[in-house]
């Protein structure tokens, strides 16, 4: 009889899933899939396709309170057959009404078509030198016969731009010893997380001809223990391309991220369009041409939302904003200032946002009456940023002229206020870095989700006020640490400064990523206000050359984490033994994918079993 677990049981390819389910079994029955496999999609309104409940007791009798509804599990009716599934050249573009869950669906089945068909694995790497590859010709083979998607409920209006836990994101997967595979969900959300896993039970044939699982039967139930799981992609120190962006997006999807944030303007460039602006982009980018315009910034958007993945656009203020400068010179203090830049920013050049300014506030009301409306059908959130806020820098504002916390702290809780209502007016919730809740002492409404990067101390602060947090910890989960300082050093300090590590250094190797706990730090009482958290690509010394391999696969295990939750069912940390080699695997899909990750072990470790973990015992 077997048994349903929370942890694998042995560390092996033939298990890879990532991140891990909350509920896993399977077998060893080889099963081959033909590319013309019909794939059914049912939703709420007819009768008598099964019980949900009775296909997953287990589910209903242990987690009441989650996973699919079985009530109108009855009353399913086919909406839509595929047989080698395709999409419209405008499902991508579509329009700025937002995005349907009949679109997310959509895009789901055929993105997992592609990914079995198209972009699968050979899995060499992943078994002994002669191993014995199941062939369709070794006796009596077993094709898959259908795959049954299953809309249990209605979907929320809000699918596609939820706040966090507005939607349930839970799935359940079969496939029989027979070949029948079902992908059950209350929401199309969850349907595309099932079709994610399904993809990741089947292997590529060497002869490129056919596809398998060795799995079945499997019996999967899945949900991730938290809201809120992204990458934070900083696209202002550096250019990237759409597709570029468009490749990141589609790799958070592929590990059941969902939120994708897009730090899209910073001191030193401004490449995001504001039509009723042009100068800001046209001026304050790198080049006229590096430009993110009003389509394709609506199209990333939409490619985000598309696949379940909310994406949150991040105007970085009132530090941060030099690159304003270019357009408008007057709405800026201690632009630039030489050679001392340090005095007034965290990083060169030095400017920030007029702090007690008339003309500031006009820009920012036309600013954001531009650019939320774009942000509206996408998101339920906009980010105000807020952090590294030099109190140096308002010396050479002529509004202010003064650094004394007692005059600027008035002065900033009066900016973020004004941002604030802009922002809730326009539809939004607002995020902001941890600084403006702890160093300003701001008083931010109860809505504001606080993003926190310094410390986990700074976590259960945030908590203790009240206030949703998102983690990210720089010690573990900032991506960009470990490639040594970018700045140059004059003889006189270069001895200094030797040997040239960065703030955050060393290079935070996947081991520290994973075995980073979201909640360490934090009461038990306030765990429920850490909604999640993100893992932060600074671009001081990345771009589209090392975008890749610099988050993936470290990004996967950030998404495990927010997923799977940092320790097991015994309380424990998740075992590296168990994860290396499903993430090894995980980062072959990727490449499979078109995404340049990194490896994580060379062949002889993922071929040969435990012979590369040191204190092993079995």
């Amino acid at each position: 009889m077997r048994s349903f677990t929370y942890i694998l049981l042995f560390a092996s390819s033939a298990a890879a899933i990532w991140p891990q389910p909350v509920r896993y079994d399977h077998s060893d029955t080889v099963l081959f899939v033909k590319k013309d496999v019909p794939f059914y999609w049912y939703e709420a309104g007819a009768r008598n396709v099964g019980s949900m409940a009775d296909q997953f007791p287990f589910v209903f009798a242990s987690n009441s309170n989650t996973g699919p509804n079985p009530q109108d599990n009855n009353r399913l009716k086919i909406r839509k057959q595929y047989t080698e599934p395709s999409l419209s050249e405008n499902a991508e573009n579509g329009t700025q009404g937002g995005v349907s869950g009949d679109e997310i669906i959509d895009f789901a089945i055929v993105s997992a078509w592609k990914t079995i068909f198209k972009h699968n694995l050979y899995p060499w790497k992943f078994h002994p030198r002669n191993w014995d590859e199941p062939s369709p010709n070794q006796g009596e083979t077993t094709y898959i016969s259908r795959i049954d998607i299953k809309l249990i409920s209605t979907d929320p209006s809000n699918v596609a731009k939820p706040l966090a836990g507005e939607v349930d994101e839970s799935y359940s997967l079969t496939l029989t010893q027979e070949g029948l595979a079902t992908i059950s969900a209350n929401t199309s959300v969850g349907i595309a997380h099932g079709l994610t896993t399904f993809t990741q039970l089947f292997y590529a044939h060497s002869d490129g001809k056919n596809f398998y699982t060795p799995l079945a039967p499997v019996t999967i139930y899945d949900a991730p223990k938290f809201q809120h799981r992204g990458i934070n992609m900083d696209v202002a120190r550096a250019w990237f391309s759409t597709s570029d962006i468009k490749r990141q997006i589609d790799a958070c999807a592929y590990n059941k991220m969902n939120r994708f944030h897009l730090h899209v303007t910073d001191s030193q460039s401004w490449p995001l369009e504001i039509p009723s602006m042009p100068e800001l982009s046209a001026k304050g980018a790198y080049r006229p041409d590096l430009v993110y315009t009003a389509e394709d910034f609506q199209h990333i958007q939409r490619y985000a939302a598309i696949q379940g993945v909310e994406m949150i656009t991040e105007i970085d203020m009132p530090g941060h904003t030099s690159s304003i400068h270019y357009a408008f010179p007057d709405l800026i203090a201690a632009f630039n200032i030489q050679p001392h830049w340090d005095t007034y920013a965290a990083e060169p050049p030095s400017g920030t946002l007029k702090l007690n300014s008339t003309a500031v506030y006009d820009f920012l009301d036309k600013l954001l009456d531009d650019l939320l409306p774009r942000v509206y059908p996408y998101s339920s959130y906009f980010h105000t940023g807020g952090d590294e806020v030099n109190k140096n820098a308002y010396m050479f504002d002529d509004t202010v002229k003064s650094n004394s916390s007692a005059i600027l702290q008035p002065l900033m809780q009066k900016f973020v206020d004004r941002n604030h209502d802009q922002v809730r007016a326009l539809g939004l919730t607002p995020v902001v870095w941890e600084e403006m809740l702890l160093d300003w002492n701001v008083t931010l409404g109860p809505d504001v989700i606080v993003q926190s990067w310094q410390s986990d101390e700074a976590v259960a602060q945030i908590v203790a006020k009240g206030h949703k947090a998102l983690v990210g910890n720089y010690n573990y989960w900032y991506l960009d640490c470990g490639k040594g300082q970018w700045l140059d050093f004059d003889p006189s300090s270069s001895a200094d400064a030797w040997p040239y590590y960065d703030y955050c250094a060393p290079f935070h190797n996947w081991r520290l990523i994973y075995a980073y706990d979201p909640l360490s730090g934090v009461p038990e009482e306030n765990q429920h206000l850490v909604i999640g958290g993100e893992a932060h690509m600074w671009a001081e010394q990345t771009d589209p050359i090392n975008i890749d391999r610099m988050i993936w696969p470290r990004g996967s295990a950030v998404a495990e984490v927010l997923w799977s939750g940092a320790k097991d069912s015994e309380g424990r940390n998740r075992s590296q033994i168990d994860a290396s080699p499903r993430l090894s695997e995980m980062r072959e899909r990727l490449v499979g994918l078109g995404v340049g990750a990194e490896p994580i072990q060379m062949p002889y470790c993922t071929m040969e079993g435990t012979v590369c973990q040191l204190g092993y015992t079995g």
